[in-house]
């Protein structure tokens, strides 16, 4: 039987991201990513925001592009599996981590991405601008029957 672990997540990141790289050259990035829903209270009718903090971990290129382009207050989109770890505290107690391995990231906003704009970046170049393409004449149509059937149909 398949199983699925995906995640995906919507926020903004609570710091700047920890770029370091492995022995193997491998580039590794960590950054908190924060979530936050809101939900009316019962008892007192006062709007309630509940902020969950995730810790992402991106490698490979991926991880070079976060550190250089996220920032504190970034909003992005992830994608991505949890992995689930202990450790041992330095109070000799054990402790579970779940983390999130990112395989897609999504700069969201602004070209300054959205944050508040406070932490002087390089900011990313424009995209490329795409030229339109220029359609094909349309092909003849024969005599098959088929005569008023569209020629853009997906598929």
């Amino acid at each position: 039987m398949a199983s699925v672990n995906k995640v995906i997540l919507v926020g903004n990141c609570g710091r700047d991201p920890e770029v370091r790289y492995l022995p193997s050259g491998q580039a590794v990035a960590n950054v908190s990513v924060a979530t936050s829903s809101r939900r009316k209270d019962k008892t007192t009718g006062e709007t309630v925001e509940d902020t969950q903090w995730h810790r992402v971990t991106f490698y490979d290129r991926l991880a070079e592009i976060v550190g250089e382009y996220i920032h504190k207050g970034s909003p992005i989109y992830v994608e991505g599996r949890l992995k689930y770890g202990k450790y041992t505290g330095q109070d000799g107690i054990e402790k579970n981590t779940v983390d999130i391995i990112a395989t897609e990231m999504q700069m969201l906003g602004g070209r300054e991405g959205g944050g508040d704009g406070a932490s002087p970046r390089r900011q990313a170049a424009p995209p490329p601008a795409r030229a339109p393409q220029p359609r094909s004449a349309p092909a003849s149509r024969g005599s098959s029957g088929f005569d008023d059937m569209d020629d853009d149909i997906p598929f």
